[in-house]
């Protein structure tokens, strides 16, 4: 049976049906915009150039504590799932890049597999590596710990962990690695904080050492879980300390779950931009903790807020600013394919309405100590709906003008639950 895809024709016939409302609605806000002495299409081709990579372990379906139900035609390795990123790239053109997860992921044949996402336009994005769970034949366990575990022969398994996914990264032509460690404590006096952080930089500074000179190595902290008394890497100030001790390849990963409820997450992201050390991002959203939950599905106001701080940045030319943006989701209930195509575009609206800040005005309401009319501007760019800009985008790109109902309309899902038998035991993926 031969793979099925969506083909550009089919692409074109269903944009064919959706332009009359793009072309409406374009010239509309053309004319309001012009009012505000803003040119669209130059927000056209910000959209166009806006990245953010897919992780390859996002296109199955995730799971909770209690349980995961698969979903019809999921991926069962690699190569389906670099099929499935390829098609949400065919449509909303802005995911060319793949983060790739080890082992969950591993290539038997690493060359191969760059091979075959370049035939379907992708790249990869940052590698992440797993030492908060034991894999089949491992001789040393991660029960308490990882990098940070006092046995020296558990902390040198997970260096060399890490290690190897930096020599696959080279071969598929990654430039970034994604450190992530659960290691921490559920209990008081279960370990020594001091000794724990010591020996987590002790290992660390071997796998950046190991790193090519034009990498960048990411730390990612968390709050909580598993380790919910401590967590070595606990918050940004901690992380920006490792990654200030390490030397200036390593940077300070955001997840926006990672953070206790209603902190100013905004603020971290100056303060990194600041210090020079912001990594990037793994864009989720969350209600009550690190839920993991579609980009701009609960708080798309903090997510607005957090790109403006991004596109100051990036206006006011800081030195060395290239974050780096990647999707990190758990679809629990909905089509993984759909999550991510919508959170994608969540993004790319963020910031392109973040584009539309009049800064000037916002720096004298800020000079003149006049908060409300501060608000207020951030308000108008945020309330204005760019959505002609996203889908004009898209659809010269060679996208879809509504991704998600030409995706449905294809059938698409339907016809990969044919190729993909379900398998007793699914490939793996989850909350990282």
């Amino acid at each position: 049976m031969s793979n099925f895809g969506i083909d550009d024709s089919f692409i074109a016939e269903q944009n064919q049906k959706a332009r009359p409302w793009v072309e409406e609605d374009y010239e509309h806000l053309t004319k309001k915009l012009r009012r505000q002495n803003v040119e669209i299409e130059d927000l056209v081709n910000k959209a166009q150039a806006f990245r953010v990579a897919v992780p390859s372990w996002g296109v199955g379906t995730g799971g909770t504590r209690f349980a995961r139900f698969p979903g019809m035609g999921e991926p069962r390795d690699i190569y389906e799932k670099l099929e499935d990123c390829g098609t949400i790239f065919k449509l909303v053109r802005s995911t060319p890049a793949v983060s790739l997860h080890i082992p969950w992921d591993k290539p038997d044949d690493a060359t191969k597999l760059r091979d075959f996402a370049n035939a379907r336009g992708l790249s990869f994005d940052a590698m992440n590596s797993n030492t908060f769970q034991d894999q089949p034949g491992q001789k040393h366990s991660y029960r308490f710990g990882s990098l940070t575990h006092p046995d020296k022969a558990v902390r040198q398994q997970a260096v060399e962990h890490n290690i190897e996914c930096i020599e696959i990264g080279k071969t598929i032509g990654s430039k970034a690695h994604t450190v992530w460690i659960g290691d921490g404590g559920n209990f008081p006096g279960q370990q020594h904080f001091r000794y724990a952080l010591e020996r987590y930089l002790e290992s660390m500074r071997e796998i950046y050492a190991a790193l090519p000179d034009h990498w960048r190595m990411f730390i990612e902290h968390k709050f909580y879980e598993p380790a919910f008394y401590s967590t070595v890497i606990n918050d940004w100030g901690t992380s920006y300390y490792c990654a200030r001790e390490l030397g200036p390849k390593a940077f300070c990963l955001v997840d926006l779950g990672h953070h206790a409820p209603n902190v100013n997450i905004e603020m971290i992201v100056a303060r990194l931009i600041q210090f020079g050390k912001l990594a990037g991002f793994h864009f989720n959203d969350s209600k009550y903790g690190d839920d993991d939950l579609d980009s701009g599905s609960i708080k798309p106001f903090q997510l607005f807020l957090i790109f403006n701080e991004l596109v100051d940045a990036e206006l006011s030319q800081i030195a060395n600013f290239n974050p780096a943006y990647m999707l990190d989701q758990s679809h629990n209930v909905t089509d993984p394919i759909e999550s991510l195509m919508m959170s994608a575009v969540e993004l790319v609206r963020a910031y392109v309405q973040a584009h539309l800040i009049d800064r000037s005005a916002l720096t004298e309401a800020q000079d003149k100590c006049d908060p409300l009319l501060a608000l207020s501007i951030l308000k108008q760019a945020f309330t204005t709906d760019v959505a002609p800009i996203l889908a004009v985008g898209r659809e010269r790109a060679g996208g879809a003008i509504d991704p998600i109902a030409t995706y449905r309309q294809s059938g698409y899902r339907q016809r990969k639950g044919e190729e993909r038998p379900a398998r007793k035991v699914a490939a793996a993926s989850g909350i990282v």
